[in-house]
Parts: structure tokens; C-alpha cells; sequence
């Protein structure tokens, strides 16, 4: 250790070294010689200053005589250090018996010798060794010294002192009782007291105990007088804090637990507060133990348990147990837990919350006693700030708060910020137990609310960056102390409605936050909160089994009631139910209409909760649909939220944040709360009147246009509204449903079935349908085109195609057009008389300025070869158009209007409404028929101006490179870029695209032919209805019905033909340089149109019938649908009912075990096709030419000579009756007519017209071989598979049957392929009959069947084949008259009497024929053999 002196000072001691050591002890004593102890701070130096001092005169370093003279000084520097001296000397003695070095040892011994001198005998006597004592020669004798030694310390240590008790001195304690409980005023003070009780112990030899004890019994009596008297008087007379518990820990072991009275739990809790005694030496003397309390608390919680646990077993009363029954049951109050509600009572809270903490949470303050306590403490404290910062009113002063007398109390709150070190740990320590004083409640509440206001959130939602402020204090109240009281209260719904004051200035994450903490975490921790769960459950349970819909407002009573305290168990049970009978969501909703706003926040909690189970699959069992308890969520989200002012932000972020996760089934909820809130329909089951209601304006698609019958109120469509706007969620959950559409597919469902596939692609598109137009409705113009994205930017930088970007920016361009076209207007000096000419022409100069950019940013969309033959133009047009620009449903407003005239009428007829409403009413239908009227004539004036629009643009729309190009290139891009992609987006767009191609046929658009484009449309569907999802094979169906309406508008009558395309471009055959037809010929006449017509329906009946009988479930499905959207047109052909008709019949008999809803959906559509009565011969609806019989001589079969009557050719390449399978039965393939040259189109001569013919015969007849080779080779194939299917076959019989099939070949002579495939044939029937000799199954009888089927259908192409090749030779031989007609009438009666080849009697008897055929060759050939 390094020494407190330098060298220095000893060196030069002799000198001046002895006055600086002096001087230095005397800096540390200090001036005041007459202080009665040497300061602390100094002591330690003091005492190791002489202690080296010492060791120095020890070890010689100092002269003898320099060191006695030295003590001498520093003796009279204090009277303590001669006690200091002795004290180091005693040490150093100790240091030298340990050392061996004697030296050191006698110069100790002579120097406390000659110390005599200057130190008391006595006070070395006392402080030495005896044996140090003996060394010195201090003592004379040590023997007698010592036992003089011993009686001493007997008699201090081990002499009892007698004392007089209460019955030996009855004088002394009666007088020391008078004296303590005298009346006090200023003249008596404690330390009079004091000097009067040490008086009467001294006089009457009182028992110092016994007086301490009367002196607590006093302070019983008369505990006011704590501070003036008793706490000063027990501090002064007994200042051990020890002695002082012991007597009150005998007093408290003197009373039974339960019986201890109060007075000495008070005096007690006054003497740890003013710090007399210390708790840990008190608490030792209280039962029962901490274990036991501990046990106590775990019994309670674990019993809890149990009666939650045995609620679903056993049968319970019907009625809530109440709390206080609870309470009583419980451990008795004991010990701690008064001294806890007197340190309480009496202010103490520092003492009172270190007893708290020794016990298990919230189980002291469970206690009414001890939370009371809590409440009254909490309230003097908060008091003044309340007052000044919550006051109701000026005028209302309000109920003063109790003075606290004569206790002293924590320290009252004056400013917000000081609660949080006052009151915030007094409630966090009472926990749900302020349940006990409502009143409280109240303020606390009411102070939360104005700290929120000083965090800022009063006007704004955003959390406060202020590590100072009162927020997340805030919070952790409302968890742990406002909710959780809550729930123990009976149904009070103004703490509740005050709660929700406060908690809707939180974002809904916070207040989600805390509902789910109170829901699952608090009734955890408690035995009380389990039990009042568990009792609020049963009595759930027991409402839910009555509700019905003729008790709705009784059970709406009694769930209000059950809301207020505990929403949350109750709404999770509502849910539960719900989600297993959709049924009850009808009635449940209407019951809820009694609720608290801070209950229908937490429903919406609950909502979201089940929602994001991650428990429940989305899916059912088979993963084609949706989850039944999904579906009826969704149903319950738009019931509710509808009704009720629900806050919506939490759901709609959550439908976002599955978005961005990838998950689209959650639409579903969306998809619902548009339709309820915002009356956005997403049905596709719509009447043709719907359809014309929803081409006119926003009136009239408000009135008419509704499918269903939604009442749509303006509130719940406002609050959905605002809610998107507030949050930000409009226009990001459009753009996230539209790239969730796009990889809905190839992400989110690569392993699901493709039924559920289709379903989140329709569910994708319908919700991305029913929110845009949702926004594009409700939200301003100006508040739309701010917040969405640039055309552009939604292509380029947020990925959108353009049929959505279109979709969403439509709005845009119109409110765009318009407003240049006003500013326009007005820029005009005599706008007001503009003429409608020059008012089209500032149309179309705002339509140029808004459009150009727009076809600029669609360019990148495709290669720069697609736009030289499809203009951006073109494409901005027909994307930025819908059809409400192209015609004006006159008839939906005449009928509107008409059915306003009909309520009005009945209203002037109805006398028992009262004159007041009826005058309301008919004020409202005179207004809005006016308005109808009004919009009606808006919109003519707009569809004239769209006319004038696309009469200016038609021009440069197809930018053709070469003739050719006509009719491939640029209706491909056509109908890839635009038709196709438009038409199943919406039904309303599947109708704007027919309305779309019929008015550029009108508008005679250059390069674009009519003709083709139908003919690409209609000629094969297959693959196009096989892709669909089932909304989109609906959409398409719309599509090819108004397509079919037009095509079969136009085959109605020749004059409807000859006005409205004859002569038009859209109908040209042949193609020049120039664009223009040089010849008459060059368009499809009337009747070359029926037979384009005839073959068109047979190629949608070829591709439907493919569909059907493809056993694919979604190609039944996708043909089926757009059978009944195409209905009204298709098909009309009698044959080819029939062949549909069987079609169908064989899908409902084959699926009527599988797949129900397909069967379903067949026998629907067949009903309807056998209730439409109307259906057109085949000889009707074209000119069917057949093989005519005559008997005139024959004519030269010289092609050249037959090309020279033009009326003996097929007109315009059209052939008749050439098909497969009874389906298709003309084929005027429009891709294949050649393209001609001038000088090919200006040479055409007979003999040019001969060869043609000759050529085109050629490639008949060729491409007739090569379908017979294929049905051959298919024959083969087929025969090999029946030859591998024989293996169950006895070996003996197949090769008994391969020796006969050598015989007959070996015997029969070769007769060509044909023969050879006959043979064929007639072995596998064979085969066939013997395995069915055989055990077979149904599977294998159906498969029988189709293969008979097969085979008659082969026959049929057989005999077919031969007739036309029959037919064919008699055309060239026919004569004709000159009008082209055959010259014998009855041969054109009997064309027309024969049958059809489609119909199942023709067809049976060409098998009959083909048949007996087959039989007379097979009896040749036996006789033969």
C-alpha cells in the first residue's frame, strides 16, 4: 500500500518535518476543537498517519525524545486521538507478536511505557492486550488483574437487571398512561414527553420495554398524532430499529392472522414511513409466509382453469356468477396484506409497492380493500391536473376529492408529464381491479384522451417522434389496466363509449395491437378474468342457439349488453358460427345493431383475425373451390361493414398485403364489400335489357342497369370511398389486383386444379372490374387523374397490360377530351353561337391534342412491324372507347322513362299516402325523368361528336403494305391487340367489340375487310373456348352472339344485304394494288353470303361438339356457356340442332355421376334449345344444290367448254355440302382464294375461267385421296390397338383366329386398300363381339360404344366420298338453261326432299345401305372360298 506521508517529512523531521505532520493532522481534524467526534471523512487518514508514524519511531527513523514530544502534540490537538493512539498501538501490538523480530517488540513495549504519561491508566487497561499490559509492566499483578477482568464482564454481559412490571408498580405505568394520553398543544412537545417518561422509569424502575410498549398502545389510540408527537417521542426514546420490531412483531404473533386489528397495521405502516423501522425487519414478524401466498395464487389460477376446462363437459347455470361470490370464496386476508392497505392508507407508496412486488401480479390489489385503497391514493394524486386539464365545464365544479387529513400523501400532480412518475406505477400495480371505482375510470380516461391531444393526434393519426411524451404510456395503460377493467365491469357502455373516444385517434395497428393483446393475453393472467371469459362464453352460447330472424331485436338486446364488456369472445363465437351456417348471416347482422362503436371496432378486429387464420385451408378438401367458411366471411365482411360505420382500413390493407404476398383468394372480400357498399355488380347473368341499361349514361345504369337487388346507400359507398382515399389503397390495390391477374396463374396456383385456376383469375379480373369502376364513379375527376399513374407509367414502370391500363385511364381521356374541348370553346370570342359544325371541329382539334401523346406511350408496346399495319392510333382509339360512345339506347330510356310515367300515375291514384309524401314522390320521379331525358340527349350530342371523331380517323387506321396483307396480317393483329383481349374483359366490352367491327364495316374503313375477320372469328373457336376461364367463355359467348345477331341480321332478307354490304369494302374477294374493286364481281353477293353464313354455323357447331366430346371438364364446361349465351343465333339450322342436341344429351347422362353441375348446366341448356320453337331447314337458309337427274343428251365434258356458261360454277369458289361427321357441311375457305393481279383480273376470259376450273377440281379430288389415306392409316392404328387389348384372349383362340385371317387372304383375291380396310373392320367387330364374351366392365362397354360409333361414322364418309365423286361427274354433264337453273324441275324437288346427311335418320340409313353392301361381298367371297 503506498504511504500516506512522503519520505521527505521523515528525513528532515528533525528540522521542520514534525510541524508539517502536525500541521497535516490538524488539517484534518479541523478548527473546531470543542466538536465532541473527530470528522469521519478524515479518520481513515488520520488513522493511518499516526499508524506510520508509529512504525517509524518503532524502526528508529525517529529520535526517542522528537517522538514522546510529538505525541504530546497530537494529543492536544483533539480529545479523541489519545482513544485513536491506543487504538493504532493496539494494531501494531497485534503486528509485533506476529513478527519474530524482538527488537521491534521492546521498542513497543518502553514506548507505551513511557506513554503512561500522557495516557489515562484506565484507557490503556481497557485497549491493550493483558499479556501487552504484563510486558510493559503496566500491571502488577496479572493473576488479580484478571479475575477482577472477569467479574466485570460478567456483571455487564451476563447480570439480569430487575425491572418493575405493570402489577408490581401500578403507580408509575398510570401516571406514564396520563401523561401520553394528555391533551396536546403547543407547550407539549416530544421531548418534554420524553424527559417526564424517563423521569417515571427512573423514579418508579419501570421496565424500559414494558414503557415502549405502553407507548405503542397509545400511538393505537391516537395515530393522528403520528408526525406532532408519537414518531418523534419513539424516535428519541428507542432508535433501534430492531428492538422496536420485536416489540411490534409480539404483538402481531399475539393475534390471530385474520383478527389482527387494524390500529396496528397503522402505527406500523407511520413507522416505516417516516423510515423508524425498516420493512425487511418487520416483515419477518407477519404469517403466513410468502409460500403459502404464492400456493394460494396458484390455487386460484389453477382452479380457474379447471372451471374453464369443464365448461364443455358439464352442464352450468345459465346465469353469470357474480364477482363477489367469487371474492368471498377466496384465502382469508391476512397480515401482509394489512400492513400493505395501511401503508396505503396512510400514503406510503414506496413501502407499499416493495410489498406488492413480493407477491404474484395483480393477486394483492385483487383484494377490494387493497385496490380501494389504490383508487382513493390515485385520485388525490391525479386531481389537480384533471381539474385543470379534463374539466367538463367552468361552470361544473364537480365532486371535490376527500381531504387526506392529516396523512402525508405522495406529492399531487400539476402537469401531464409528472403522472407518469406519480400515478402511471400506482395503476399498472392495480391492473383490471380499477373495475372497483368507475369513477376513476372516467378520469383516466379522460386524461389519456388529452395527452393523445398533446402527442398531436388529434388531427393526424401518425405517431409522435417525442421520446417525452405520454403516448406508449398511454398504450401500456389501456393494456394492462383500462381494458382489462373493462371486461370485469357489468355492461357499461359509457366507459365503453369513452374508451372509444380515445383509442379511434390510434392508427388501427395500435388499436388492433391492443385488442389483441386484451383478447388473448389478458384473460390469461388472471383468475378472475377466466372466470368472467368462461361465464361470458356459456352465456353466448346460450343466445346463439335462439337466434332466428323473428327475434332479432330481443337477442340484439342481450348481445348489446354482452358487447360492452367482453366484444371479443363473444364476436369470435358469432364468427365461428357463421363460418359454419351462412344462414345465420342475415339475422346475426341485424342483431348487432346495438352495439358501441368501441365493440364494432373490435368485431372488425375479429374479422381479421379469422381471416388470417393460418389454421384454416382457404380451399376445400377436392382444391377446385373456395372454403366454404371464406365464402361466407366474405358475405358477413359486406353485410356488416355496409350497415355499420366500421373502420375498413385494417381489412383493406389486409386484402393489400396478401396481394403483395401473392395471394388472391382474400379478393373475395373485396369483391363483396364493393358489390354491398358501393352497388358494383360482377354478374354475369345479365338480360338484354341490363345490357342496354348499361350502355347509356351513369342515371340511367344507377336505375336500370342493376342485376340484383342491392339497395346501395351514398353513406356505406362515402365511407368506402374515404376510407381508400385516407389510406392510400385506391389506386395500389388496383394496380396489385392487375399484376396479381397476370401471375395468378404460373405462381400462385402452379400445383391447384384448373378449375380453381379459372375461379381466382375470374375472382382477379371481376374485383379489378367492380373497384375501378367503383373509383372512376364515386371518386372526383380531378382527385382521379391526380392520384393514377400516366398511361406510360402504368405500362412501363408498374408492368399492366393494356387492356387494364385502358381499363383504369378511360376515365382520364374522357374528362381530359372535355375539358380541352371547353377550354377551347371558350377560348372563342362568340362561343355561345358556335355552329355544331365548328363546335365537332373544336372537338376534334381537343381529341388530336389529348390522343397524340397518348399513342406515343403505346408504341413501345409492340414491334415497329405491327404498326405498319395496325396504326397507334387505331389502338388508342379502340382502347380509349366504350359503348357508351358508340350508339344510345333509346329503347332502356323510352322504358324507363315509361316506368317513371307508370309510378306516377299510381301515385296520383294511391289516395292513402299522406299529400305530403305523395307530393315528394312525385316530385322525384318528375326530376328524375327529367334528368333522364336530359342525359339522354347529352349522350346523342356526344355520340354524334364520336362519329364525326372516328369519320376523320377511319382513314389512317390499317396502313396496309400490300393487298395481301389485307386479309392475314392486319386482321391477325387485329384481332390479337385488341378484339380478343377486350372481349372477355367485360360483358359491356364483349359488346363494344361487335358494335366495334360492325361500325367500321359501316364506316367503310379502308383495307379492313368484314368478311375476313368474321370468317377468322367464327371458322375455329376451339382453342379459343378451351383457354377461357368460365367468366371469360360467359363474356365470349356475348361476344359471338352480337357477332352472330349482326351476321344473322344481314342474311335475313337480300334487301337488308343489298344496303347494308353490298358494295361495301368490308365484303370485297379479291384484293388490288390499289384498294379498290375494278369489277362487280369482285364482292360477295347474297347468296355466295348465305353459304359463308351455313358454313360459319358449321364450324361453331364442329368446334363445340370437339369440346363436348372432349371429356376435359373445362371444355365442357367453357361450351356449354357459350351454347346458352349464343342461343337466340345458334344454332338455327335444323340439322345441326340435332347434332347438338345429342351432343348435350350424352354430356348430362355421362357427367350425371361425376360432375353434377356440368350435368346440370346440359340438361339447362338442353331445356332451352327444346323450348326454342323456331329452327330453319338447311334447303332455307342457302341454296343447297344436288345431283340432278336428266334425261337429255349429254353434254361435252370438255372443261373448257363448261367454263364458258358461268352458271354451271360454283359461285365465287363456294362448294356445297362437303364436310366430315355431319358438321361441316360447306366450305368457303376466304384465305385460300388467290390474289389477283391487274393484269390476271383484266384478261379473264372463258378459257382463263376453264383452266381454273380444271386446276380447282384437281385439288379436290387430291386433297379427297389424302383423307382417305388418313381415315386408313387411322383404321390401322386403331386395329393395331385392338390387337394389343386382346392379350386376355386365350392364346388358342387368337391363333385359331390368325389361321383363318391367312386362309381368307390366301383365297381372296387383292381388291385394293378399300377392300383390304373393309376386312379389317369386320375382323375387329368380331373381336370385339368375343371380348364381350368375356368379362367386361362399364368402362369398357362405353368405350364399345364410341367405337361403333366411330366405325358409322367411317361408313357414312365412305359412301359420302362416292356420292360426291357421282355428283361431280353428273355437274359436268348437266345441261343447264341460261338463267344457270338445272333444265328438270323435278330434279331440284327431289334435291330438296333429300335428306340431310346431319340427321340420325340419313345416317342410319346409309349404314343400312353400306351394310347390305358389305353383306353381298362377304356371301361372294364365302362362295368362293
Amino acid at each position: 500500500m503506498a504511504s500516506l506521508i512522503s519520505q521527505e517529512v521523515w528525513k528532515t523531521w528533525e528540522s521542520h518535518g514534525h510541524i508539517e505532520f502536525v500541521k497535516l493532522l490538524e488539517s484534518w481534524i479541523g478548527t473546531d476543537n470543542n466538536s465532541q467526534h473527530i470528522p469521519s471523512i478524515g479518520s481513515k487518514d488520520l488513522f493511518r498517519a499516526i499508524y506510520e508514524f508509529l512504525w517509524q519511531a518503532i524502526k528508529g527513523g525517529i529520535k526517542r525524545e522528537l517522538v514522546l514530544s510529538t505525541i504530546g502534540d497530537i494529543l492536544v490537538l483533539h480529545g479523541d486521538l489519545a482513544s485513536l493512539t491506543l487504538d493504532v498501538l493496539n494494531v501494531i501490538d497485534h503486528e509485533t507478536l506476529v513478527n519474530e523480530n524482538n527488537d521491534e517488540r521492546q521498542k513497543l513495549c518502553s514506548m507505551l511505557k513511557e506513554l503512561e504519561n500522557w495516557l489515562s491508566d484506565s484507557m490503556i487497561k481497557e485497549r491493550l492486550e493483558i499479556d501487552t499490559l504484563q510486558d510493559c509492566s503496566l500491571l502488577k499483578t496479572k493473576k488479580i488483574f484478571y479475575s477482577r477482568f472477569i467479574k466485570v464482564k460478567t456483571k455487564l454481559f451476563y447480570k439480569q437487571q430487575k425491572f418493575n412490571l405493570l402489577r408490581e408498580e401500578n403507580e408509575g405505568y398510570a401516571k406514564l398512561i396520563t401523561e401520553l394520553n394528555q391533551e396536546i398543544d403547543d407547550t407539549i412537545t416530544p421531548l418534554y414527553i420524553l424527559q417526564v417518561v424517563q423521569s417515571l422509569i427512573g423514579c418508579f424502575n419501570l421496565d424500559p420495554n414494558r414503557v415502549l410498549d405502553v407507548i405503542m398502545e397509545s400511538f393505537e389510540c391516537r395515530p393522528q398524532l403520528h408526525s406532532r408527537l408519537f414518531v418523534p417521542l419513539i424516535r428519541s426514546y428507542m432508535s433501534d430499529s430492531l428492538t422496536l420490531c420485536e416489540v411490534l412483531g409480539f404483538k402481531f404473533t399475539s393475534f390471530d392472522p385474520s383478527s389482527t386489528p387494524n390500529s396496528l397495521f397503522v402505527i406500523t405502516a407511520l413507522l416505516l414511513q417516516h423510515g423508524v423501522i425498516h420493512l425487511e425487519d418487520i416483515y419477518r414478524w407477519l404469517t403466513p409466509k410468502d409460500s403459502e401466498i404464492d400456493e394460494s395464487a396458484a390455487k386460484e389460477l389453477a382452479d380457474a382453469k379447471e372451471y374453464a376446462r369443464r365448461m364443455n363437459i358439464i352442464a352450468v347455470p345459465k346465469e353469470d356468477d357474480k364477482i363477489e361470490e367469487l371474492i368471498e370464496e377466496r384465502a382469508p386476508y391476512n397480515q401482509k396484506f394489512g400492513l400493505c392497505e395501511a401503508l396505503l392508507s396512510v400514503g406510503a407508496w414506496e413501502q407499499a409497492s416493495t410489498l406488492l412486488k413480493r407477491h404474484p401480479e395483480f393477486f394483492v390489489t385483487s383484494y377490494r380493500p387493497i385496490s380501494s385503497s389504490i383508487c382513493k391514493l390515485v385520485d388525490y394524486v391525479i386531481e389537480p391536473v384533471y381539474r385543470t386539464r379534463c374539466c367538463i365545464s367552468p361552470k361544473l365544479s364537480g365532486k371535490p376529492v376527500l381531504s387526506v387529513g392529516v396523512w402525508n400523501f405522495p406529492k399531487t400532480a400539476k402537469e401531464m408529464k409528472e403522472l407518469r412518475e406519480t400515478a402511471f406505477p400506482m395503476l399498472l400495480s392495480l391492473g383490471p381491479h380499477l373495475y372497483n371505482d368507475p369513477v376513476l375510470l372516467h378520469k383516466l380516461i379522460r386524461l389519456c384522451n388529452t395527452a393523445l391531444d398533446d402527442c398531436g393526434l388529434n388531427s393526424s393519426k401518425k405517431i409522435p417522434q417525442d421520446l417525452d411524451s405520454l403516448y406508449f404510456d398511454v398504450l401500456t395503460l389501456f393494456d394492462v389496466v383500462i381494458l382489462p377493467s373493462l371486461a370485469l365491469m357489468e355492461s357499461n357502455c359509457c366507459v365503453a363509449e369513452e374508451i372509444w373516444n380515445v383509442l379511434k385517434k390510434l392508427p388501427y395497428e395500435h388499436r388492433y395491437r391492443l385488442y389483441g393483446l386484451w383478447k388473448n393475453d389478458t384473460f390469461q393472467s388472471h383468475s378472475l378474468l377466466i372466470r368472467r371469459k368462461v361465464d361470458c362464453v356459456k352465456r353466448i352460447k346460450y343466445i346463439m342457439k335462439r337466434v332466428s330472424k323473428d327475434n332479432v331485436k330481443p337477442t340484439g338486446r342481450v348481445l348489446g349488453k354482452l358487447s360492452h364488456s367482453c366484444p371479443g369472445f363473444l364476436f369470435d363465437y358469432i364468427l365461428s358460427q357463421i363460418q359454419i351456417y351462412d344462414n345465420l348471416i342475415g339475422p346475426v347482422v341485424d342483431s348487432l345493431k346495438y352495439l358501441t362503436n368501441l365493440s364494432y371496432d373490435v368485431l372488425g378486429y375479429c374479422v381479421l383475425e379469422a381471416l388470417s387464420n393460418p389454421d384454416k385451408e382457404r380451399t376445400n378438401h377436392d382444391g377446385t373451390t373456395i372454403s366454404m367458411w371464406l365464402t361466407a366471411l366474405s358475405a358477413f365482411c359486406g353485410a356488416i361493414y355496409k350497415k355499420y360505420n366500421i373502420d375498413l382500413t385494417g381489412l383493406l390493407q389486409y386484402v393489400a398485403n396478401q396481394l403483395k404476398a401473392q395471394k388472391s383468394l382474400d379478393l373475395l372480400i373485396l369483391q363483396e364489400m364493393v358489390h354491398k357498399m358501393g352497388g358494383i355488380e360482377a354478374s354475369e347473368e345479365m338480360t338484354k335489357e341490363h345490357m342496354e341499361a348499361m350502355q347509356g349514361g351513369e342515371l340511367l345504369r344507377a336505375e336500370a342497369a342493376h342485376f340484383g337487388q342491392v339497395r346501395v346507400t351514398k353513406k356505406a359507398a362515402q365511407r368506402l370511398k374515404e376510407t381508400l382515399l385516407e389510406s392510400n389503397l385506391a389506386i395500389p390495390l388496383c394496380l396489385l389486383i392487375a399484376q396479381q391477374r397476370n401471375c395468378v396463374v404460373y405462381r400462385e396456383t402452379e400445383n391447384n386444379h384448373l378449375k380453381l385456376v379459372g375461379k381466382l383469375y375470374d375472382q382477379c379480373q371481376d374485383t379489378l372490374v367492380q373497384l375501378g369502376t367503383f373509383l372512376a364513379l364515386n371518386m372526383s375527376v380531378d382527385d382521379y387523374v391526380r392520384r393514377l399513374p400516366q398511361l406510360g407509367s402504368l405500362l412501363s414502370d408498374y408492368h399492366i397490360h393494356a387492356d387494364v391500363a385502358f381499363f383504369l385511364a378511360r376515365p382520364m381521356f374522357a374528362h381530359s377530351i372535355n375539358s380541352k374541348y371547353d377550354e377551347l370553346r371558350r377560348a372563342e370570342k362568340n362561343s355561345k353561337n358556335l355552329l355544331p359544325a365548328q363546335k365537332t371541329q373544336k372537338y376534334l382539334e381537343a381529341v388530336r391534342l389529348v390522343m397524340t401523346p397518348i399513342c406515343e406511350s403505346v408504341r413501345p408496346l409492340c414491334a415497329a412491324r405491327v404498326w405498319e399495319d395496325l396504326s397507334p392510333q387505331f389502338f388508342a382509339t379502340f382502347w380509349s372507347l366504350t359503348v357508351y360512345d358508340l350508339s344510345v339506347p333509346n329503347a332502356a330510356y323510352e322504358r324507363e322513362v315509361q316506368r317513371l310515367k307508370v309510378a306516377i300515375q299510381q301515385t296520383n291514384e294511391n289516395r292513402d299516402l299522406p299529400a305530403s309524401k305523395r307530393k315528394k314522390e312525385l316530385d322525384r320521379c318528375t326530376a328524375l325523368m327529367d334528368k333522364l331525358l336530359e342525359e339522354e340527349k347529352k349522350q346523342k350530342d356526344h355520340n354524334e361528336r364520336i362519329m364525326a371523331r372516328l369519320t376523320q380517323e377511319k382513314d389512317s387506321w390499317f396502313l396496309c403494305r400490300s393487298a395481301k396483307l389485307a386479309k392475314t396480317e392486319t386482321i391477325t393483329q387485329f384481332l390479337q391487340l385488341c378484339l380478343f383481349p377486350r372481349c372477355v374483359f367485360t360483358a359491356t366490352d364483349a359488346l363494344f367489340c361487335a358494335r366495334f367491327v360492325q361500325l367500321m364495316h359501316n364506316l367503310k374503313t379502308p383495307n379492313f375487310s368484314t368478311l375476313i375477320c368474321y370468317d377468322r372469328i367464327f371458322c375455329d373457336i376451339t382453342y379459343t373456348v378451351t383457354s377461357c376461364t368460365e367468366n371469360e367463355a360467359n363474356r365470349y359467348g356475348r361476344f359471338l352472339c352480337a357477332m352472330l345477331e349482326t351476321v344473322m341480321h344481314w342474311h335475313s332478307s337480300k334487301k337488308i344485304f343489298d344496303e347494308e354490304c353490298a358494295n361495301y369494302p368490308g365484303f370485297v374477294t379479291k384484293f388490288r394494288v390499289g384498294n379498290q374493286p375494278s369489277e362487280n364481281n369482285d364482292h360477295v353477293d347474297f347468296e355466295n353470303y348465305r353459304h359463308v353464313v351455313h358454313k360459319w354455323h358449321h364450324k361453331i357447331a364442329k368446334a363445340l361438339v370437339v369440346c363436348l366430346e372432349s371429356k376435359d371438364y373445362v371444355q365442357i364446361r367453357n361450351a356449354l356457356i357459350v351454347l346458352i349465351r349464343i342461343l337466340p343465333f345458334f344454332p338455327v339450322i335444323t340439322p345441326l340442332v340435332g347434332v347438338i342436341d345429342r351432343n348435350v344429351e350424352v354430356v348430362r347422362s355421362e357427367q350425371r355421376d361425376k360432375r353434377q353441375d356440368l350435368s346440370a348446366m346440359a340438361i339447362s341448356y338442353s331445356g332451352q334449345l327444346k323450348n326454342k320453337k323456331t329452327s330453319i331447314p338447311e334447303y332455307e337458309f342457302h341454296l343447297v344444290t344436288r345431283k340432278p337427274v336428266t334425261k337429255t343428251a349429254p353434254q361435252s365434258t370438255n372443261p373448257l367448254a363448261v367454263a364458258a356458261n358461268p352458271g354451271a360454277q360454283p359461285e365465287n369458289g363456294v362448294v356445297k355440302h362437303e364436310g366430315v361427321n355431319g358438321v361441316e357441311k360447306a366450305s368457303t375457305n376466304l384465305h385460300d382464294t388467290p390474289t389477283s393481279t391487274p393484269s390476271e383480273s383484266q384478261s379473264s376470259t372463258p378459257v382463263a375461267a376453264g383452266l381454273k376450273e380444271i386446276k380447282k377440281e384437281k385439288e379436290i379430288r387430291e386433297t379427297k385421296d389424302k383423307v382417305k389415306e388418313e381415315r386408313i392409316k387411322g383404321e390401322k392404328d386403331r386395329h393395331k390397338e385392338s390387337i394389343e387389348k386382346r392379350e386376355e384372349i386365350p392364346d388358342r383362340t387368337r391363333e385359331k383366329r390368325v389361321k383363318e385371317r391367312k386362309e381368307d387372304r390366301e383365297d381372296r383375291p387383292h381388291s385394293g386398300k378399300l377392300d383390304r380396310e373393309d376386312e379389317w373392320m369386320e375382323r375387329d367387330r368380331e373381336d370385339r363381339k368375343e371380348r364381350r364374351n368375356i368379362q367386361e366392365t362399364e368402362e369398357e362397354r362405353r368405350e364399345r360404344k364410341g367405337e361403333r360409333k366411330r366405325d358409322r361414322v367411317l361408313e357414312d364418309v365412305l359412301m359420302d366420298v362416292k356420292r360426291r365423286k357421282e355428283d361431280e361427274r353428273e355437274k359436268v354433264r348437266s345441261p343447264r338453261h341460261g338463267n344457270g337453273s338445272p333444265s328438270d324441275g323435278n330434279a331440284d324437288r327431289r334435291g330438296h326432299n333429300r335428306e340431310s346427311p346431319l340427321s340420325r335418320e340419313a345416317s342410319d340409313r346409309s349404314f343400312d345401305r353400306a351394310d347390305r353392301t358389305e353383306r353381298a361381298r362377304r356371301s361372294t367371297d364365302s362362295k368362293r372360298r
